[in-house]
């Protein structure tokens, strides 16, 4: 069993895992408030992981490792148990690597379009046992935010699971022309992959996946933490190596 620490953009997760199973996890609004002991007393747990998309990761590994953990951070140089295909390793989000590993981990070898519906949206394309990159755009939430802030009378909306054009209201609006809009963003990277005869599993994970499993078909929407699996992988892979050193 493992400790897996993941600082996203807008809350850290730390989970104890084994494998691709997530015993138990624990959700925290940043570092500093992060409080592993639930976990390490109900698992017997030696190894940690932390990784970051944003900063804190420093401050994680100085508390794991006050707590006598062997703790490892993902850094763009760390080894991963699959290729590398992309122009700017250095400035690959580790979440985005991760929940490649993650998809091969749960899934198996494979051709993945994987849709990680977080903070930002990304759509990244894992074939031939390798990372080859993708596109990034603004999460569901992000949207919503931008579209009260940077207006003067629009109200801030939530998603819905209803779908209607057009629509009959200005809140009505803005929730459909969001979700809507991402909905067929998606369904537009599938069908060009489709119209280029690209034959791949797609992917849906992150907090906001729920939302669009319903709306875009074929989808395979993984309950399981993509990135957390993916991370524990690159531990384990990690630990094996040095040990056949």
């Amino acid at each position: 069993m493992n400790l897996v620490v993941d600082i996203g953009n807008t809350h850290v997760k730390a989970a104890a895992v084994e494998g691709t199973s997530v015993a138990m996890m624990l959700t925290f609004p940043s570092v500093a408030e992060m409080d592993t002991a639930p976990i390490t007393a109900r698992y017997d747990i030696r190894r940690a992981i932390v990784a970051s998309t944003g900063c804190g990761a420093a401050d994680a590994v100085e508390y794991l490792r006050r707590q006598g953990l062997e703790v490892m951070e993902m850094t763009p140089d760390t080894p991963v148990p699959i290729g590398k295909v992309y122009s700017t390793p250095q400035t690959l989000g580790a979440d985005r690597i991760a929940a490649a590993v993650g998809a091969e981990a749960v899934f198996g070898r494979g051709d993945y379009l994987i849709v990680d519906f977080g903070t930002a949206i990304t759509i990244d394309l894992v074939s031939g046992g390798a990372f080859r990159g993708g596109n990034i755009s603004p999460g569901m939430r992000i949207r919503f935010r931008a579209l009260h802030d940077y207006t003067s009378r629009l109200p801030e909306c939530s998603p819905i699971e209803r779908t209607c054009f057009p629509a009959q209201s200005t809140a009505e609006a803005i929730e459909q022309g969001v979700m809507q809009g991402i909905t067929y963003e998606i369904e537009g990277y599938m069908a060009a992959l489709a119209h280029e005869n690209v034959k791949l599993s797609i992917i849906f994970t992150g907090g906001d996946a729920k939302y669009f499993v319903k709306r875009i078909k074929n989808a395979i929407f993984a309950k399981c933490e993509l990135v957390i699996c993916g991370l524990n992988r690159i531990l384990d892979y990690n630990a094996t190596e040095q040990a056949d050193i």
